[in-house]
């Protein structure tokens, strides 16, 4: 008796179901091409990659962070990208990317709004009477006196300090205060003895301004002014230690944990 050929059962319709389709050379170009339009819609609108060079920001930036900015957020109303992405106002506590006549971009974090009264003493920074909490902020020695720790000052005059910001400066002072003029902001690095602010050289315009970090997408070891001389480590004899030496000499030029942080 001759046995019947089995028809299709469950299994080969699954793999009927499953079965790829290759995308044809039309096909493949039109997702690249898409996916080239999205990168660029992205790059020119929204997101721009930037290298901290300095450690005025540490530590909540460090030398040698790549970051994305969001340049949208802050960008002036109009034009279609202000329509479909989210725009808000500069707010105190805001890190951001502006223009400064003297380099192309600086990052900054906004102190003082448009309005305020303000003034630094001992290094704490009080705003219409009352001290900001910074819980970002850090000291690191920095060799004499930081005349800019009680700020502004009538009588330390830091060579650093702009000639033209100085003499503006001391027209704003009222009982004490810097009032911050309209439209304007002050700005000032979260590492207050290594940074070159507004205290050196004013305030920065709205039309400054043009981004806000989101992330680092990537942080190589960078040496900065400030770091701590590290103990170079030596293997004990010749036979241990290398292997570990050779490996840390590979990864050691990340900072791995820094990778997709959240700027704040």
């Amino acid at each position: 008796m001759s046995t019947p050929a089995p028809g299709p059962g469950p299994t080969s319709r699954w793999f009927a179901r499953v079965s790829l389709h290759l995308p044809t050379v039309p096909e493949a170009f039109a997702a690249l091409l898409r996916t080239l339009v999205v990168a660029l819609f992205l790059l020119t609108f929204v997101l721009q990659p930037y290298l901290i060079p300095s450690e005025s920001m540490e530590r909540t930036l460090l030398v040698g962070d790549f970051l994305l900015v969001n340049k949208q957020v802050f960008a002036p109303p109009g034009g279609l990208a202000r329509h479909l992405l989210p725009y808000r106002e500069v707010a105190r506590g805001d890190i951001v990317v502006f223009h400064h006549p003297q380099h192309p971009y600086l990052v900054k974090r906004v102190v003082g709004m448009p309005g305020d009264r303000l003034h630094i003493k001992d290094g704490r920074v009080i705003v219409n009477g009352l001290v900001l909490d910074e819980p970002y902020t850090v000291f690191e020695p920095v060799a004499g006196y930081n005349c800019n720790d009680d700020f502004p000052s009538r009588i330390c005059i830091d060579p650093q300090v702009n000639s033209v910001w100085w003499s503006q400066m001391q027209s704003l002072v009222r009982d004490g205060d810097l009032v911050v003029p309209q439209d304007e902001y002050f700005v000032l690095g979260d590492n207050r003895n290594h940074s070159k602010d507004s205290r050196y050289w004013g305030f920065v315009s709205r039309q400054q301004i043009v981004a806000r970090p989101l992330i680092i997408y990537f942080s190589l070891y960078r040496p900065s002014t400030t770091d701590v001389e590290q103990v170079t480590l030596q293997a004990t004899d010749d036979r241990l230690g290398h292997d570990k030496q050779f490996s840390a000499r590979l990864t050691g030029f990340v900072r791995w944990k820094r990778i997709f942080l959240v700027v704040h």
